[in-house]
């Protein structure tokens, strides 16, 4: 991997996990002498914070503008000392959201669900990275894994890193002004300034809960629905509604390959198992399914027809298409999507086990239950936030 491919005037470069991210992200971070802005859900306090604070704290202390934006659930846990450490260097740390209320379901609370779920990074308005990478440990140890999670992301340089440095900007506005309580006409503005149109091949895609309710999932059932030969879809928490399972198997049935790498380790039991719900629909369709074995998968990535390639933030489940602030990066080269390709393959082939056909048959009723009543909690919650869309 660490190719680099040029699109559009652009320089793209796959990074897959940690051990291609980091080194790469704090080395750009130390190279950077204007800005930094900075977007993630986690923010770990463990070896890799500390590497990326550091990085951080420097960049300040000699003179850049480093603004980081932390999720408000995501990275609750933040440590107090390393917020005060960047403080003190006038590192700028705002909060998306810090209230947390998970005792109530009433509608006009489920705002607090509205997560930032971003992973993005503008060093000096020239260097982007966009990607599912959180900034955390991806090798999880004290759950007994050796290996890291499978996750994706992709550095950027030239004039599509303008339409990214621009979406963290605004929404850094947004988060000021919330934060201070100055809303208004100013605020409305902010949030509601059109995305200026992304460059031919490349495309950032944002879902917000504005302007962008759809645009990461309907991007989706685009390349779905105009795939000719293969589809892989990469994703750690697949939940879709029912049309886009529709999708899916409206290309199985016309002779397109479709293939699913998904969780296959239980992280968050009701997904996990509410997912399993939907494996005989998709098998009797004649669709691949492969579960990933080393560790967590993480990733939130698909190809279609070895050219259309999309790597971001945005799993395809009712919380990230729905509720999540979220953010991937689409590219149509056949260079970029055939490396994201082969690596997905790779992992399929090696590090993957196949789902086979009488799935359901196979399992236990206690197993078949078990996926059925998770299926039920999601589409119940998922009712009582008040969002359309069959599950």
């Amino acid at each position: 991997m660490n190719n680099v491919h040029r699109v559009a005037g652009n320089q793209l470069q796959l990074l897959q996990n940690g051990a291609a991210y980091f080194p790469r992200l704090c080395a750009d971070i130390d190279a950077a002498q204007h800005s930094i802005y900075l977007e993630t859900y986690i923010f770990a306090s463990d070896e890799t914070g500390r590497m990326v604070v550091d990085a951080l704290r420097r960049a300040a202390e000699r003179g850049a503008v480093v603004r980081v934006l932390l999720d408000g659930y995501g990275s609750a846990e933040f440590s107090r000392a390393w917020l005060a450490e960047l403080t003190a260097a006038k590192v700028q740390v705002q909060w998306f959201r810090r209230e947390i209320s998970p005792f109530t379901l009433r509608r006009s609370r489920m705002r607090r669900l509205r997560r930032l779920h971003r992973k993005l990074v503008v060093l000096d308005g020239e260097v982007a990275f966009v990607g599912g990478i959180n900034i955390i440990n991806d090798i999880s140890r004290h759950d007994g894994f050796s290996s890291p999670r499978l996750d994706y992301a992709v550095r950027v340089q030239g004039a599509a890193v303008g339409e990214i440095h621009s979406t963290m900007r605004r929404l850094w506005g947004v988060v000021s002004w919330a934060n201070f309580r100055r809303r208004g006409k100013e605020l409305r503005r902010l949030v509601m300034e059109r995305v200026k149109p992304g460059l031919p091949g490349i495309k950032l895609i944002l879902r917000d809960n504005l302007r962008h309710r759809h645009n990461i999932e309907d991007a989706y059932l685009k390349a779905i629905d105009g795939a000719s030969s293969e589809i892989i879809i990469a994703n750690a928490y697949f939940l879709p509604r029912r049309a886009f399972r529709l999708s899916l198997i409206q290309a199985a049935q016309r002779g397109v390959r479709v293939v699913l790498l998904l969780q296959g380790r239980v992280e968050y039991r009701v997904q996990y198992y509410a997912t399993h719900a939907l494996y005989d629909q998709l098998l009797a369709a004649g669709i691949e399914i492969y579960e990933y074995q080393p560790s967590y998968l993480h990733a939130k990535v698909a190809v279609v027809d070895g050219q259309w390639t999309t790597v971001g933030s945005s799993n395809i489940d009712p919380f990230s298409l729905m509720l999540a602030l979220e953010a991937n990066l689409a590219v149509r080269d056949a260079g970029f999507s055939g490396e994201l390709r082969a690596s997905l393959l790779a992992a399929i082939a090696n590090e993957a086990l196949r789902v086979g056909d009488g799935y359901g048959v196979s399992r236990s009723w206690q197993d078949r239950l078990v996926a059925r009543v998770s299926y039920g909690i999601v589409r119940l919650l998922i009712g009582l936030l008040g969002y359309g869309g069959s599950i």
